[in-house]
């Protein structure tokens, strides 16, 4: 056990077997507050400018001592993503395949949506904890008794969770453009049709052209995030249905 990643007493801590306290100032507040802060500053303004300074002068603790809880920011961030999807109140799955399909998708697109900060995880070891768990229990009982091997089973909870990732991601991207221009993609694109009907007038791409205007009419926008989740999702799960066994 001496090589075991320290992070794991902190994910399966319990009241009835706390975490272990590190050497240093005696702890003035509880983990999970320190997590609390650490969510809210991380979706207040991104995971990318959270530290453990600003975090620790948040709490109002000394910078050193918020080591006392948690060995770095990579431990830190695993522990805020367990936390955060602890959160989450799953329903019991519906009999109809179709809407227990959907269901997996459109909850990781509630989260996602609720904390974009958790599309930033990247390179870490962030689903090792016992809510990460739960929550890959409900989703795989979406798909159990579907007539997939495990192996499909996972890969199938792995494509619905990426459907609405892109699709979150997407969102955020055109939001983010929005705050930062102070305009709306609408208008933009009304701002700048004219300039660009001149610039690419004397061009033929036909079928952009053609494509491109009966999208954005429909999308007052150059993209739809949401309708393009609702789209990837019901063919993705066409395609899952053609699994079950036959009856």
């Amino acid at each position: 056990m001496s090589d075991s990643d320290p992070v794991l007493p902190l994910l399966w801590r319990s009241p009835g077997h706390p975490p272990p306290v590190r050497r240093g100032p005696k702890q003035k507040v509880s983990l999970d507050l320190v997590l609390d802060a650490a969510i809210e500053l991380a979706e207040a303004e991104g995971l990318a400018t959270l530290s453990m300074r600003g975090l620790a002068h948040t709490l109002g603790l000394g910078a050193m001592t918020l080591y006392t809880y948690v060995p770095g920011r990579d431990e830190l961030v695993v522990l805020m993503v367990d936390h955060v999807l602890g959160r989450t109140r799953r329903a019991a799955h519906s009999d109809d395949w179709r809407r227990r399909l959907e269901s997996v998708a459109e909850s990781a697109y509630a989260e996602l949506s609720a904390h974009p900060w958790l599309l930033e995880v990247d390179g870490l070891r962030a689903w090792l904890g016992p809510h990460v768990a739960e929550r890959y229990e409900w989703q795989l009982s979406a798909v159990d008794g579907l007539g997939l091997s495990d192996v499909e089973m996972d890969q199938s909870v792995v494509l619905l969770e990426g459907i609405a990732a892109t699709a979150v991601r997407s969102r955020h991207a055109v939001v983010s453009a929005e705050r930062r221009s102070g305009r709306t993609e609408l208008e933009w694109w009304e701002a700048n049709a004219e300039a660009m009907a001149e610039l690419v007038g004397d061009r033929r791409f036909p079928l952009a052209s053609r494509v491109g205007q009966s999208a954005g009419e429909v999308y007052h926008a150059a993209s739809d995030p949401e309708r393009q989740f609702r789209f990837a999702l019901d063919r993705v799960v066409d395609g899952l249905l053609t699994a079950r066994p036959a009856t």
